[in-house]
């Protein structure tokens, strides 16, 4: 019964992927980045090494993992909770990502602590495009759109409180993937929406993004519909997302949409 910590992401993942892959919704986080790692290096997400850990439980299966590629803050997917005191007192925590329970056990032990935000995961049920639909049609992002795009990511991740430290990266891999969606109307992108690589059979709907100007027109929740169709016509078994609890108008728009929600994930520092 201990955790093992690794900065080498096929070790990581040879260890603990197949775990992994058998709950991919809760832990589709860790699913994408430790894939990220492998194809675009241990840099991808800073200039820090990532942290990398698996929990093997009293029968010797793997039943807890941690993803940390600073400057994150340190993730976990699915993680048993015998794991979390040996954890504590494994790697000295003061800041983590991590279903409400998890949070909640790991906070138990900090003198203080504050809940940053909360995000709602959510799984896609029967998809319910938006009707009326707005005006405009959805086209496939293209390498000529990457000024735009990469200037788009980095106000998403103002808006939510992220560094931006890899837009570039992450709008040339899911341009040239396929996997971000514009929608446009009168020729003029509005709004974007991006798709994670199919890992396990699931897809996360990432970056949904409006300026502020082209907001309160329905462009984001008909982007979002368009990627959330194409990922199931491509062959997706789960489509997740996530949004921040205290937005109501995003999480109104993704239940009408036909998403429905299936944990909650604590953002949660100690105090001081």
């Amino acid at each position: 019964m201990t955790w093992t910590f690794t900065d080498d992401v096929d070790v990581f993942l040879d260890t603990a992927g197949a775990w992994l892959a058998t709950r991919p919704a809760e832990n589709n986080l860790v699913l994408t980045i430790t894939a990220t790692l492998r194809s675009s290096g241990p840099h991808a997400y800073g200039e820090d090494a990532p942290v990398l850990g698996w929990w093997r439980g009293p029968d010797g299966e793997v039943a807890g993992a941690l993803v940390q590629t600073p400057p994150y803050r340190p993730l976990l997917g699915v993680v048993a909770p015998e794991a979390v005191g040996p954890l504590a007192a494994a790697l000295p925590l003061t800041a983590v990502n991590a279903d409400r329970a998890t949070a909640e056990a790991l906070a138990a032990g900090w003198p203080g602590h504050r809940v940053e935000q909360v995000q709602r995961l959510y799984r896609l049920g029967e998809l319910v495009p938006p009707s009326p639909a707005p005006s405009g049609r959805p086209r496939s992002a293209a390498a000529a759109d990457r000024t735009l795009l990469v200037a788009w990511h980095r106000a998403f991740a103002a808006d939510v409180g992220q560094p931006d430290t890899h837009a570039e990266r992450m709008v040339d891999e899911r341009t040239a993937s396929g996997g971000l969606t514009l929608w446009e109307t009168g020729g003029v992108p509005v709004s974007m929406a991006g798709v994670s690589p199919r890992i396990a059979g699931a897809v996360r709907v990432t970056a949904v993004y409006t300026p502020p100007e082209q907001r309160g027109h329905g462009y984001a929740a008909a982007v979002t519909a368009e990627v959330s169709r194409a990922a199931r016509e491509a062959g997706a078994q789960e489509v997740l997302l996530f949004t921040d609890l205290a937005n109501p108008t995003s999480n109104g728009v993704y239940r009408r949409l036909g998403y429905q929600p299936v944990s909650d994930r604590l953002l949660i520092s100690a105090d001081g």
